[in-house]
């Protein structure tokens, strides 16, 4: 495919009118939730989870704290308000009749969501008739356009901030398709005029309005009587906005506690490909795993963050010391110093630079070679013109000789070689897959690299070898349980949605703690299916034959591998050593960070827990499984 150098690589940056880049560059969300508070939303009813029918506005309500309870853990910076139309009372900065904007103390109106507002949040509905009520707020004879009234004051609390740093979106809940139909003649073409008018100016400024209808049970909410319009909706859109509606109703309904992270560029770094030839590179992480998020240590009375500080002591005099410590080497009957910044210098292996070496076929390049999940390379001409030009050259001419390069990269402690592969572009339906540019991939040394047999130390025979009627049998099981359009998306980490669902039952001081599916067990129901069945039983056939009784082969020999007798011995003496400690008293003391690191592993290493992280990791560990 002929590449535009300045049309794929142009650089986005140097384009700020871009939409794209808009899109990109924001790092937050203003969010207004618009829910309609007319009786109509209290006397319609829809089933709800526990097969009891709940009122459209219940089910609103729910929705909005469902998505806040997930914005603190996916996007904690965002902002959000609140918003109630057709109310009997009023409560906006502009005094309008009709409209109630829901807050908690200490919060502005637009803002980051508190625990504070959910727990109150949540109990709204108990006290929403007695303290806000609610009212049809445009009828006959009245002046009042409370649609009207809720875009305005939506309007005026996203006026924050700015469109090229933040989106900003209204949310409207509602199940009156037709706002202005208890009017007629020129009061309602008056209002429905004036309504889409304040619509317009939103979306004019960058507000983008999006409709979460609820239908009633016997009549499907008609859009084109109004929302249509306001919307902006026609042809295949206009087909396609129910079913998307609903689907998006339902995933605020059912949404997955996860951690969002916006497109931005980790690092910048120069590639040199030739003495006296260097081009800029911008870095992207493509995926990453997430883990809970570091241990804060917090002030006691104060509950700040603690900032732990070092200072040297002379051990003569006592005072402070001021100047950096030096180190010395003797050297001929005399003391050689050094400071910390000329011995960092002479440990210095790597400038930080990217620095090409060479090319090699792709075949060369094997699965196993991938020790860590690579970064994707862009080109960028804001500090060095030209970059695009040379890259796009570089690009073409390793796509088309399916070559790969190795370049020299690395910090000072960790230099390493790379392997750059050039991705082409992969577009369906006019949607870009996956963008053009070049996967840097982190090559193993020789020792990362192990070997099969090394699975079988103790003996002298090679591993066992399938025959061609196991390989098939295998590959028919295979076929029958394969999952079809597999994505690792499909699947959440459990352990991390019971860290987020402790720390969610925590902050709102629930008694219980959230129920989370792990959607990584078996499917039971799937591998009970009578093909399965007969795939696994003719497998096992082909394997141990027909008289295999796995357990009483296993009673009957009663041997353990060396790997588990290993296991187990380290069990024992981590369990000897683990009782010379009152490990319930230094908890609750707080003295566990006192300990050694090799100290702390004794403890996990008796009760068969994971021993890998850091030592506020460690110490979680324990606390956890000690339930503190």
């Amino acid at each position: 495919m002929d590449l535009d150098p300045e049309d794929v690589f142009k650089d986005e940056e140097d384009d700020s009118d871009n939409e794209i880049f808009q899109q990109s560059a924001s790092s937050k969300e203003y969010a207004v939730y618009l829910v309609d508070a007319s009786p109509k939303m209290f006397n319609t009813t829809c089933p709800g989870k526990d097969q009891k029918d709940e009122t459209h506005f219940h089910l609103a309500v729910s929705c909005i704290a469902e998505s806040l309870k997930t914005q603190i853990i996916s996007r904690s910076y965002d902002e959000v308000a609140i918003c109630f139309f057709n109310t009997r009372e009023k409560k906006n900065l502009q005094d309008l009749n009709g409209v109630f904007v829901f807050n908690v103390a200490e919060r502005e109106h637009l803002d980051r969501p508190t625990a504070r507002l959910i727990k109150e949040f949540d109990c709204l509905q108990e006290s929403f008739m007695r303290e806000i009520g609610s009212q049809y707020g445009i009828v006959p004879g009245s002046r009042e356009n409370s649609l009207y009234n809720a875009l305005w004051v939506a309007q005026a609390l996203l006026r924050k901030g700015s469109i090229k740093t933040a989106d900003k979106r209204i949310l409207l809940f509602t199940n009156e398709d037709d706002p202005f139909g208890r009017l007629q003649g020129a009061a309602k073409a008056d209002m429905t005029r004036t309504s889409l008018q304040r619509a317009k100016d939103a979306q004019d400024l960058g507000i983008s309005i999006e409709l979460l209808p609820l239908s009633c049970p016997d009549e499907e909410f008609n859009v084109k009587v109004f929302y249509a319009d306001l919307l902006g909706l026609d042809g295949e859109d206009l087909v396609q906005f129910m079913p998307s509606a609903g689907q998006k109703l339902e995933d605020m309904k059912d949404q997955l506690r996860k951690r969002m992270f916006t497109k931005r560029i980790i690092r910048k770094i120069t590639f040199v490909i030739t003495n006296g030839l260097s081009i800029q590179l911008n870095t992207y992480a493509l995926i990453r795993p997430t883990v809970p998020g570091a241990i804060t240590w917090l002030d006691s009375v104060t509950n700040l963050p603690l900032k732990i500080e070092r200072s040297l002591i002379c051990e003569d005099t006592g005072a402070l010391i001021q100047e950096p410590p030096k180190r010395f080497q003797p050297y001929r009957n005399e003391n050689v110093k050094f400071s910390m910044d000329e011995i960092s210098e002479m440990k210095r292996i790597s400038t930080g630079c990217l620095r090409l070496l060479g090319f090699k076929p792709l075949r060369c390049l094997k699965d196993y070679h991938n020790l860590r999940p690579s970064t994707f390379v862009y080109p960028s001409d804001q500090e060095v013109v030209g970059s695009t030009c040379i890259f796009i050259a570089l690009y073409r001419s390793m796509l088309q000789l399916k070559r790969f390069a190795v370049a020299f990269y690395g910090s000072s402690s960790h230099p390493q070689l790379v392997a750059l592969v050039a991705q082409d572009e992969i577009a369906k339906a006019g949607v870009q897959i996956e963008p053009p540019g070049m996967h840097m991939i982190y090559l193993p040394y020789s020792d990362d690299i192990r070997d099969v047999e090394e699975i079988f130390p103790d003996t002298d025979d090679d591993a066992p070898r399938a025959d061609e009627d196991q390989i098939q049998k295998a590959a028919a099981l295979i076929k029958r349980i394969d999952m079809r359009d597999f994505s690792v998306s499909q699947f959440a980490n459990p352990a991390l949605q019971r860290h987020y669902a402790v720390l969610q039952a925590l902050a709102l001081e629930e008694d219980d703690i959230p129920e989370i599916i792990d959607e990584t067990l078996p499917d039971e129901e799937g591998l009970a299916r009578p093909a399965v069945v007969k795939a696994i039983e003719e497998f096992k056939l082909s394997v141990y034959g027909d008289k295999y009784d796995e357990e009483s082969d296993f009673l009957g020999k009663g041997k353990v591998g060396e790997v588990s007798r290993k296991r187990k011995t380290i069990v024992e003496n981590a369990a000897k050593e683990s009782a010379n400690y009152d490990w319930a008293d230094l908890a609750e003391n707080g003295q566990l960070k006192d300990l050694t690191v090799a100290a702390l592993k004794t403890y996990l290493s008796a009760h068969n827990l994971p021993v890998a992280g850091k030592k506020e990791a460690l110490i979680s560990r324990i606390l956890t499984h000690m339930g503190k």
